[in-house]
């Protein structure tokens, strides 16, 4: 066996062992209870009903000894209830569509290019050829700053763009689901590169005047992943925290972020990161398991930080001009097929029923939805392929990078989106979102869904779900 394949094994193996502890330590009273409830009941089998009357009439209990014992049944009762995992509900999610107005066609974008960088033809001409390659269509969207000339990156326009995308998502959010403001107990909101003060999850609390012992948290820098991060600390927090509704706020702000330099390994993201956003309300109130649509099942984080390379692979620079960007490593899906390995051996014992093939389970036997980060066509490509799936699998992933672009960490929801809107998704239906971030990180979380939903609406897919799939060559000549 080769070093690597039988490191990766021994990995599998130490994750099963993790799981198994985990289980033991979550179902410790269960497992201790199950054996002696057993005993007596086959004990109780042995006895005829005159031998099992006898032994109840034997028994004297004071008045005392019974409020004591039903104390204690109380209270063994009660701490078995609370001890269990609570159930973590997404009652409902809205989704930022931008206005026609934003939109950016493919001419529009190489014109642009050339006037901001009228002495780099070279720079330009990469720009192009990587739109091409990109699989985003002529529908994606940028913020009015960038469309200026040079684009206007200031401080202001930065936060116009926040209450707009932010804004629009949580208004939306409260409509769909009648919340109040009031009601929100816990607040997150998740922007990698634009982290200004007040923080993003103040602006929101200022805007809709919520309460003062609302729990808020802001996330940054966290890269494209940083939604199932945030969804992983609301369901954490709705762990200790009964009763209670969370909303978490994705998006990534772009205005401050148009690279102008030369470097190509920094132009690249001009390419492929487009406006988006998602506002998603989680509840773990009982009252919100009649009506929602998903139910969290798992979430599971891998960090690859403490390598080097892994590390830097996704960073914000400055060029050798000063102009600052993101950086992406040329070893970048090597770096996430790495990271994603490591997070399918700790999912794969969670689903996988079946002996494994080359370590990864038939993930296609586990769930029958998937919703791949759409950070570019290389990576939906290269998931495909490890994840050996069909092309209708990862068919929102495509059409979602098609029609919004990359839109960070809010592009997982607009895939499932995607699903809702095709009427695919079914009552039971499993749902796998994988996302890869900066650090470096691949993130994943196991939906269920609740109800079969129905097509909706509205949403950001409502006047052009018709339309797709559509066929996307592999280069669009410019």
């Amino acid at each position: 066996m080769a070093p690597k394949e039988q490191e990766f094994s021994q990995s599998v193996k130490l994750k099963y062992v993790k799981l198994g502890y985990q289980y033991l330590v979550n179902y410790f009273l269960t497992l201790l209870l199950i054996p002696i409830m057993i005993a007596v009941f086959l004990e109780a089998l042995r006895l005829n009903p005159e031998e099992i009357i006898g032994l109840w009439n034997s028994l004297h209990f004071t008045l005392v000894q019974i409020i004591c014992s039903s104390f204690l049944i109380i209270y063994i009762a009660t701490f078995f209830v609370m001890s269990r995992p609570r159930t973590v509900y997404l009652v409902d999610y809205a989704l930022f569509k931008p206005p026609q107005c934003f939109r950016v066609s493919f001419a529009g974008f190489i014109e642009h290019a050339r006037l901001v960088l009228p002495m780099e033809p070279k720079s330009v001409h990469f720009q192009m050829k990587m739109l091409e390659r990109s699989g985003l269509g002529e529908e994606t969207s940028l913020p009015p700053a960038i469309h200026y000339i040079p684009p206007v990156t200031t401080m202001n326009l930065a936060k116009e763009e926040a209450e707009l995308v932010i804004f629009s998502c949580m208004d939306s959010l409260l409509q769909k689901t009648g919340i109040k403001p009031k009601d929100i107990d816990i607040l997150i909101v998740n922007c990698s590169l634009f982290s200004p003060t007040p923080s993003l999850s103040a602006m929101v609390i200022n805007k809709y005047k919520m309460r003062s012992n609302i729990k808020s948290f802001n996330l940054s820098g966290m890269g494209c992943s940083a939604g199932l991060i945030s969804v992983d600390l609301a369901k954490d927090l709705l762990q200790v925290h009964p009763n209670s509704n969370a909303v978490v706020v994705s998006t990534e702000i772009l205005t401050p972020n148009s690279y102008l330099g030369k470097e190509r390994a920094m132009l690249l993201p001009n390419c492929l990161f487009r406006m988006g956003g998602a506002a998603i309300l989680l509840s773990n109130r009982w009252s919100a398991s009649a009506r929602a649509k998903y139910s969290l099942v798992h979430v599971v984080r891998t960090h690859k930080g403490a390598d080097d390379k892994s590390y830097k692979c996704v960073s914000q620079e400055e060029d050798p001009q000063g102009h600052v960007g993101i950086n992406l490593s040329i070893d970048l899906m090597e770096i996430a097929g790495e990271a994603l390995k490591s997070n399918i051996t700790t999912i794969g014992p969670l689903f996988s029923t079946q002996k494994w093939k080359a370590y990864i389970p038939d993930f296609k036997q586990a769930f029958e939805h998937f919703c791949i980060h759409a950070g570019g066509r290389a990576v939906i490509d290269e998931l495909q392929k490890n994840l050996q799936l069909s092309a209708e699998h990862v068919e929102a992933s495509r059409m979602t990078l098609h029609r919004f672009g990359n839109t960070s960490s809010s592009s997982l929801w607009y895939e499932l989106s995607y699903i809702e809107a095709k009427g695919r998704m079914k009552k039971g239906d499993r749902i796998w979102q994988i996302a890869f971030g900066s650090g470096f990180k691949c993130n994943s979380a196991v939906w269920k869904c609740n109800r079969t939903i129905k097509d909706p609406t509205d949403g950001p897919w409502a006047d052009c779900i018709n339309r797709y799939p559509v066929h996307i060559p592999e280069v669009v000549k410019l």
